[in-house]
């Protein structure tokens, strides 16, 4: 403790009792078992997702130095990076639950991957504290080892707070702020050539304008620092997280890079890197507002890859001649019509692609309770034996049209899955079969 308002803790000592909040990180092979404080498990980064983004900042071969996270909540990222990394972490909190359950999370992880050396453990510190206050942090972390002698700060790991209401929110709403941090940390940094190593970990719900916003803040404080966009799917229709690479971490011909994780653990992520800067996003993806004509084929891409606009960049690097176009962008279901199926792609790749298949029906009508039993014939025609929606209708009547066709087709027999899709801004739904 010091001034009466820096509370360190020790991971390697810090007691379980009086956490209450524990629940398995099912993204985990370990099934980890993490603390959370006040409701602090949605906020909280899934297991998978920081340890892929830990393997990621190895490649980069950071300065010596320590590891700082400023705003740690539960812990979990910078518990892998120390994992991935083999180096001891500052984690800062201002809440003094999450602070402990931090501290707890840090000790599992290290002791359930079966790590033997306890030097990485004693010598981890979580700080109940500003996380803005690089100097005071500093100055407890001196009075805490015996020699006094603490390095800079290798790399900084920035995960503010910010309204739930994300899709409004100003940069001035997120907690700490990023000037404030900045301004904070600021002579603590190894000075690299490439400048200081900043991972920003920020709302996914960010526009354009405030992640120039973003850049240009970066930009006040290191001058023409490279920069590279990180844009992380889970592959349930969203984007799952988007980071900003600063300096020594970021590469300075691409600055933009979507991750995939796949479904199953213990696959690697599929990493795809891009060079358009953000404010050279006017040449968006051209849509295209046709019919298609039975025997062409469409295919649903990752949401979050069309959102991080470099769909055109991965269906280029397969390098299948695939002649396409886009019918639509928006929302959680992304087509393309194309000439050809997709066939011969690599095995990671197949995660970027929701479901592909063959139109064989246009069909004119509206799907409602009453229109099923027609589609369900049409279905029957194709030889489909299950069938998919992927379209958007109300919450109230899409399982009940789901729950139709998965019955009155199961009874029926028929030999071949398919899907259906509708047309934007056209009455026309698409048969399409896998």
């Amino acid at each position: 403790m010091s001034d009466g308002m820096i509370n360190v803790i020790h991971p390697i000592s810090e007691p379980s009792e009086g956490l209450i909040e524990n629940s398995a990180d099912k993204t985990s092979v370990e099934q980890f078992q993490f603390f959370h404080a006040d409701d602090g498990k949605p906020l909280a980064t899934p297991w998978q997702v920081a340890l892929s983004r830990s393997l990621m900042l190895r490649k980069y071969a950071i300065s010596a130095g320590i590891i700082v996270d400023c705003a740690c909540g539960s812990g979990i990222q910078i518990a892998a990076y120390s994992e991935i990394l083999n180096r001891p972490i500052v984690g800062v909190e201002l809440n003094l639950d999450r602070a402990r359950a931090s501290a707890v999370n840090f000790r599992t992880i290290f002791t359930e991957r079966g790590n033997s050396s306890l030097n990485r453990l004693k010598s981890s510190r979580i700080i109940v504290g500003d996380g803005r206050n690089g100097e005071e942090i500093m100055k407890i972390l001196s009075e805490e080892f015996e020699d006094g002698d603490i390095q800079q700060v290798a790399f900084l790991h920035l995960d503010p707070a910010r309204p739930r209401n994300s899709r409004a929110h100003s940069l001035a709403e997120m907690t700490p702020r990023l000037d404030e941090v900045f301004a904070g940390w600021k002579t603590h940094l190894v000075n690299h050539e490439n400048g200081p190593a900043i991972l920003l970990d920020l709302s996914p719900r960010l526009s354009q304008t405030q992640m120039l916003e973003v850049e240009n803040l970066v930009d006040h404080f290191w001058p023409n620092i490279s920069k590279t966009w990180t844009w992380t799917s889970r592959g349930k229709g969203r984007v799952d997280r988007l980071a900003l690479w600063i300096g020594q971490i970021a590469d300075p011909l691409h600055k933009r890079r979507f991750v995939r994780i796949p479904p199953n653990p213990k696959d690697a992520s599929y990493e795809l890197l891009g060079g358009k800067a953000i404010q050279d996003s006017a040449n968006a993806i051209k849509i295209v507002d046709r019919v298609p004509k039975r025997g062409e084929y469409a295919s649903l891409i990752d949401s979050a890859l069309v959102e991080s606009e470099m769909a055109d960049d991965w269906l280029t690097s397969l390098q299948i001649n695939l002649d396409y176009e886009w019918i639509n962008t928006l929302g959680r279901r992304p087509i393309i019509f194309h000439d050809k199926p997709l066939e011969n792609m690599p095995h990671e790749s197949q995660y970027l692609v929701q479901c592909t298949g063959k139109i064989t029906e246009l069909i004119h009508e509206e799907l409602n309770l009453q229109t099923i039993d027609s589609f369900v014939e049409i279905c029957l025609k194709n030889d489909v034996k299950k069938l998919t929606i992927r379209a958007s209708l109300s919450p109230d009547l899409q399982p009940k049209l789901q729950g139709s066709f998965d019955r009155q087709l199961a009874r029926r027999g028929g030999h071949r899955d398919a899907f259906l899709i509708s047309q934007p801004k056209k009455s026309i739904f698409l048969l399409c079969i896998v």
